[in-house]
């Protein structure tokens, strides 16, 4: 059993660091889940506390997981966890039954499951999860009660850190399929051999003697005066192939779409994405003015793309004395092409080469006449200093984890 015990706490701790690190490295995403989420149950009254609960979901998941891979405070460690997964179980076995979003985002964009598969790997995980709640009298203390506050503290804290710095810039991994060195014009490619959607209609048809009945295409009484037509439903009962990008679509003013001039141009395009104006940094879009300067002067394209309403996109150009024009694109796709508003894109054959966030948004003085060099090795600094962090993280967490381990400090 003590076996059983440490497998069960080690699984269900490794599923809540992972669940938690995924989605903490991206607090936009889990907002914008939070938001959905709101909206679905009418409580949209609920919107501007959406990031703050995200960051402290996000913080709790990865500090239980901590908590249950090092054992520290076992006894509220599975109280919680235990709290935390009976909470959404529940919770998503309502989602999956109402479907009130596509996607619970319990991963993030990391793993995308259905409402279903998240259901069950929650009933799945209650069998750790209900280990580790009748063993927790028997763990042993790993620290003083003061160490291990100290270190639940520490693991929230960092994790917190971690999830306003990926706020203020981007977040540290990209899962989304407009990352660095995707292809959006194969993003959006449906193979000819994809699965289509298949549908299944019914009929309702009431007798002449009141009695109300369900038909299919096969059986229905079109032609039987003895029964009247109520209504018509279809329904999806299997979902065809989804390609990883269907909403990317670039509206000019006059409603002419360039998607396609944009996407098969080879020359370099600069993408400012802000997808509410309201809302968006004004410096930041002033700043963007030298960006499309330098395009302008150099042979490249400069868009502005937004989901905000003409009204509001000739107020903002007025106000901030804006020399370019803005299009039109989904603000569910701008949201996901970058995490900020604005963000800024480089484009070259349709690919993604290069991705800033407002705060990181390079100097017209940066930029050298190749473009893609200038891009990879921006980012090649970028991923320089992700890897130093990640691996003085991990280092850190492991050393810890190895010595707690071999101190002895484990189940009675």
């Amino acid at each position: 059993m003590k076996t059983v015990a440490i497998v069960a706490r080690i699984l269900l701790g490794v599923m809540f660091i992972f669940s938690g690190f995924v989605k903490g490295i991206d607090p936009w995403g889990s907002t914008y889940k939070f938001i959905d989420y709101f909206t679905a149950f009418g409580m949209t009254w609920m919107h501007p506390t959406a990031f703050m609960l995200a960051l402290l979901q996000n913080a709790a998941e990865f500090v239980i997981g901590f908590a249950l891979v090092v054992g520290l405070r076992m006894r509220e460690t599975a109280w919680a966890s235990t709290l935390f997964m009976g909470f959404f179980t529940l919770l998503t076995l309502f989602i999956a039954l109402t479907n009130p979003v596509s996607d619970c985002g319990c991963f993030g964009d990391a793993l995308k499951l259905t409402n279903w598969e998240t259901f069950f790997k929650n009933v799945v995980m209650m069998i750790p999860t209900a280990i580790v709640f009748l063993y927790r009298n028997k763990y042993c203390p790993a620290y003083k009660p003061v160490a291990e506050w100290g270190w639940a503290t520490a693991s929230a804290v960092i994790m917190m850190a971690i999830s306003i710095h990926c706020y203020r810039h981007l977040p540290w991994i990209d899962f989304r399929p407009y990352k660095i060195g995707a292809d959006i014009r194969q993003g959006r490619i449906i193979p000819d051999d994809a699965p289509h959607d298949e549908f299944e209609t019914t009929f309702l048809y009431k007798k002449n003697d009141g009695t109300v009945k369900e038909f299919t295409l096969e059986d229905y009484p079109w032609d039987d005066p003895d029964w009247e037509w109520l209504d018509t439903q279809t329904k999806i009962i299997r979902e065809g192939f989804r390609p990883p990008i269907r909403d990317f679509n670039i509206m000019a003013a006059d409603g002419w779409d360039i998607t396609d001039e944009v996407l098969e141009d080879e020359k370099y395009t600069f993408l400012l994405i802000a997808y509410d104006l309201n809302k968006s940094n004004k410096k930041a879009m002033q700043k963007a003015m030298q960006i499309a300067n330098y395009s302008a002067d150099n042979g490249h394209r400069f868009h502005a793309l937004t989901a905000s309403i003409s009204g509001v996109q000739e107020q903002i150009k007025s106000e901030l004395k804006l020399n370019y024009d803005f299009y039109f694109t989904g603000d569910v796709t701008l949201k996901t092409i970058v995490r900020a508003n604005p963000g800024l894109v480089l484009l070259k054959n349709g690919t993604v080469i290069g991705k800033w966030h407002y705060n990181d948004m390079p100097e017209v003085s940066q930029l050298k006449p190749n473009l893609m060099s200038f891009a990879l090795d921006g980012q090649a600094q970028k991923s320089k200093k992700r890897l130093n962090r990640g691996l003085l993280l991990s280092f850190v967490f492991f050393a810890f984890v190895f010595y707690h381990f071999r101190s002895g400090r484990i189940e009675n």
